[in-house]
């Protein structure tokens, strides 16, 4: 049986190629990439949620992959509904969130690996959403540094994007490169196999549920067809010049300090008349480039999902133009629609842009001066340079949770855990919204986010010790260094004897801005025989076929529990839990007997 980063591999040559995929439903008969699956997945937060017929990740057995292999070879697998929940959204709204069975789990993995496999090396550089290596912060770091000079800034949100996906044009994009009518049968027929809500089923029309693994692969596959679009017609068309034509004011005054200069060259002088250097302060408030020339034109994209943004150098008339080519293209070629609230057309420097949580606007200001060499002293050093900032009003949400009347407050749902659990969810938290803004030029403005967590973690912790925020404060205040020197933070230790102390901590960043602040939002899925691909341990244990527990060779199935903190707090634990607890493993390797008494 051909090795799954082999199959991966061969797929990913012939996406470079641009060659198409014959035998693509053949790769389903091959037991190591079900394996290479549940390796990547088992740890997933969704893997112990049951779908609509109670099945989970406990249990899971090479027997088991056996049987989906087998259905497939008969084509007899079926996915079967989704069961449907929601999950709020921000203004009170909800969003549907489906949630497959284990096995369409895993049969979903298996072809999502096939297909990015084969799909990413086509995609667009200008695509960052759900891609290996590439997240929110790659996408930003290109807006900041490629986007100079840009004038107006067209933002583009689709309506219901992942519930819109039209299925008809999904397939019809996958038949293109795809020569194989049993895989396409398999995929239509898991768009179609609908959704239960309150026990109903539901026929799903259009879209992908959310919540499915194949869902982000599938929306980029489809607005690929949109990248295409933008990069072949709309870019092309409207990006000419190779510079502006000279500003006829700028050119004067140029002029005029360079004569000057000239004569003082032939009387021997070095001094600068009053006269020439008031013509140098008025020549940096006038652009060097003529704003206006209509042979200069420039059209910059990028996308995340189905939030997009262009970047457009010319007159708002011809952005609007832009605009309703995209909204034309989408409608009669996607089938989807642009959410007209949200699809807004903005002027750089008086107003500001909103992608992926930032404001986005044009810097302006003839005072400030490079400092810098000989060449570039004196000359405007921000005019035209993007600039990423904090919304204001995502502060105030953040900042909503831990208030009380305008005043920072204890939670009371967090004062029976411990002083080790409250650090670290209130340090988590924290973390992760300072890291995300990194990149934001006023990024210590989150310093109003940071007091007022930190004092409602003080007066949550006082809760719980009932005592003083200021005795809390003394006893887990602490200094560490940073690479912008030392910073005051607070932290919580559960010592453990012969290893190393558990660390929870809040605070200790320092709000400075990173240039070069990425974050990945999908780990890489390139697999070389001296990397190892995650979940490999697992896989050779159950591999392995010995029992962990009864310490017997015979066939074996992996028991599985949600957190292993569940565990550690039961007073009574038996044999089977007092080894997941030692061995610290969410997982043990069982026979089917040891399985069935310990469910028992």
């Amino acid at each position: 049986m051909q090795n799954a980063g082999a199959v991966l591999d061969v797929l990913r040559e012939r996406g470079r190629r641009s060659l198409p995929c014959n035998e693509l439903y053949r790769q389903l008969f091959n037991p190591n990439l079900y394996l290479l699956a549940y390796g990547r997945i088992y740890a997933n937060h969704g893997a112990m949620t049951p779908g609509a017929c109670g099945e989970t990740a406990d249990g899971m057995s090479e027997a088991k992959i056996g049987h989906i292999i087998e259905a497939m070879r008969q084509e007899r697998y079926r996915f079967r509904p989704v069961r449907r929940v929601h999950i709020p959204k921000s203004k009170g709204k909800t969003r549907p969130l489906g949630l497959p069975s284990w096995s369409d789990k895993l049969v979903g993995e298996v072809i999502r690996l096939l297909l990015e496999a084969y799909y990413e090396p086509r995609f667009s550089g200008r695509s960052h959403g759900f891609r290996p290596g590439l997240g929110c912060h790659t996408a930003l770091s290109e807006v900041t540094h490629n986007w100079t000079g840009t004038t107006w800034f067209v933002e583009g949100d689709i309506s219901d994007c992942f519930g819109s996906l039209d299925h008809e044009v999904l397939l019809t994009v996958l038949s293109e490169k795809i020569h194989d009518n049993r895989f396409l049968r398999l995929i239509r027929q898991m768009l179609k196999a609908g959704y239960l809500e309150d026990w109903q089923w539901h026929a799903t029309l259009s879209g992908s549920p959310q919540g499915g693994i194949l869902s982000p692969l599938l929306s980029n596959i489809y607005m690929d067809r949109l990248d295409t679009f933008v990069e072949t017609v709309l870019i092309p068309e409207y990006t000419r010049g190779a510079t502006r034509r000279k500003n006829p004011a700028y050119k004067e005054l140029e002029n005029a300090i360079w004569a000057a200069r000239q004569r003082l060259a032939r009387r021997k002088e070095t001094t600068e008349s009053a006269q020439v250097r008031e013509w140098r302060k008025e020549l940096r408030r006038h652009p060097a480039g003529d704003p206006h020339d209509p042979g200069y034109r420039r059209l910059r994209y990028i996308r995340y999902a189905d939030d997009h943004l262009l970047g457009f150098i010319g007159p708002k008339a011809e952005a609007e133009i832009i605009k309703q080519r995209l909204t034309t293209f989408l409608h009669d070629d996607l089938k989807l629609e642009l959410n007209q609230d949200k699809t807004l057309i903005t002027h750089g420097r008086t107003q500001a842009a909103r992608f992926l949580g930032y404001e986005i606007t044009v810097q302006h200001a003839d005072e400030k001066v490079s400092r810098g060499g000989r060449v570039n002293r004196g000359m405007r050093s921000i005019n035209g340079k993007i600039q990423l900032r904090v919304p204001k009003d995502v502060i105030k949400a953040k900042c909503a949770p831990f208030l009380r009347r305008g005043k920072p407050e204890h939670l009371p749902q967090l004062t029976s855990s411990t002083p080790f659990d409250i650090v670290g969810i209130y340090g988590a938290q924290y973390r992760g919204i300072v890291q995300y803004y990194l990149l934001a030029g006023d990024v210590w403005k989150l310093d109003r986010l940071k007091g007022v967590m930190l004092t409602s973690m003080l007066k949550t912790l006082a809760a719980r010790h009932r005592s003083r925020v200021t005795a809390m404060a003394n006893k887990y205040k602490t200094v560490i260094r940073t690479p912008a020197g030392p910073r005051r933070c607070f932290e919580a230790r559960i010592a453990r004897e012969g290893r190393k102390p558990l660390i929870a901590r809040f605070g200790g960043i320092p709000l400075i801005r990173q240039r070069k602040a990425v974050i990945d939002d999908l780990p890489p899925t390139q697999f070389t025989p001296r990397s190892r691909p995650r979940g490999s341990q697992l896989i050779d244990r159950l591999r392995r076929g010995w029992c962990e527990l009864c310490d017997k060779r015979t066939e074996v199935q992996v028991h599985q529990v949600r957190h292993l903190a569940e565990l550690q707090a039961r007073k009574e634990q038996p044999a089977w839990m007092q080894l997941m607890v030692k061995k610290r493993r969410r997982t043990l390797v069982v026979c089917p007997p040891c399985h069935g008494d310990i469910h028992t």
